[in-house]
């Protein structure tokens, strides 16, 4: 599959620091790959968008919007219905703009383990006020929109932050203390997405033979029998501590039919999925 770079494939000309693109597409995607060259607000307006990032998956409606890290993420995008487009305007802004914004605005850094690649934020009137600008803005020439972008830019974030909270900036420039403790979250958070080798090793910026290589290392195991055992635990807990049949419970674990995820299970555990429930 083909690497889209955003914002660069977008062709946007003469801007630097911030960037604004209403993107509309009759088309849907599934996991498409995304490399984020700048930190992004994807504004939906129609249809429905799922992202999977590092450490982060999420799903949103066209109630919310999002902000993601720069970054490797895969992307779904969801036509609203067969008439309708898909629709997102999308605000590229960089690193070192988000930098001059900290300390113009003096703001203290927040200690937080809980840093994220990837927020949802729920729209308000000013919200839905704010990005009707941004269209407005959109449709005028290039040097004229920096300069306003620069403004809504900050009126955004102010905005955030007295509403959202703070612990959100900080995250988007946040660097990665290791590059084996990197690798190991992406695998851990995402170990019951339903990912494949090679969309992990994109998210990890690895090629599949190093990811491949790395994670035997790590997990002194091969990635489809480490992800298959712990989607097997994960269906143990959902049998017995939510009391789901096993005919609810496969196609959520990965396998294509009862069958297979029965006799998957009782080569692990021993026992069938019924008879683990009713030990």
């Amino acid at each position: 599959m083909e690497v889209i770079n955003l914002p660069n494939d977008l062709n946007i000309e003469g801007l630097n620091s911030f960037k604004v693109f209403d993107y509309r597409t009759s088309k849907e995607c599934f996991k498409q790959m995304v490399s984020l060259q700048q930190n992004t607000f994807s504004f939906l307006i129609e249809g429905n968008k799922e992202v999977f990032s590092d450490k982060t998956s999420i799903s949103i409606q066209n109630s919310s919007f999002l902000l993601m890290k720069k970054g490797h993420c895969l992307m779904t995008e969801k036509l609203p219905n067969s008439l309708d487009n898909y629709r997102s305007i999308l605000f590229f802004f960089s690193n070192d703009s988000l930098l001059d914004f900290i300390q113009k605005h003096k703001i203290e850094n927040l200690k937080t383990s809980n840093q994220k690649s990837i927020y949802s934020f729920k729209y308000d009137d000013f919200l839905h006020t704010f990005v009707n600008g941004l269209i407005d803005i959109s449709k005028l020439n290039t040097g004229i929109q920096n300069k306003l972008l620069h403004v809504k830019f900050e009126e955004l974030m102010i905005y955030l932050i007295d509403t959202k909270g703070i612990e959100f900036v900080f995250s988007l420039i946040s660097n990665v203390d290791s590059q084996l403790q990197h690798f190991i979250e992406i695998v851990e958070t995402n170990k019951l997405n339903k990912l494949t080798v090679k969309e992990l090793s994109f998210l990890s910026n690895m090629s599949v033979s190093t990811f491949k290589r790395e994670f035997e290392k790590q997990f002194d195991n091969s990635p489809s029998k480490w992800f298959q055992d712990k989607r097997l635990e994960h269906s143990a807990f959902l049998l017995k501590n939510e009391s789901k049949r096993a005919s609810d419970i496969f196609e959520e674990i990965g396998y294509e039919n009862l069958s297979n995820f029965i006799q998957a299970f009782k080569t692990k555990f021993g026992v069938t999925p019924k008879q683990y429930q009713l030990d």
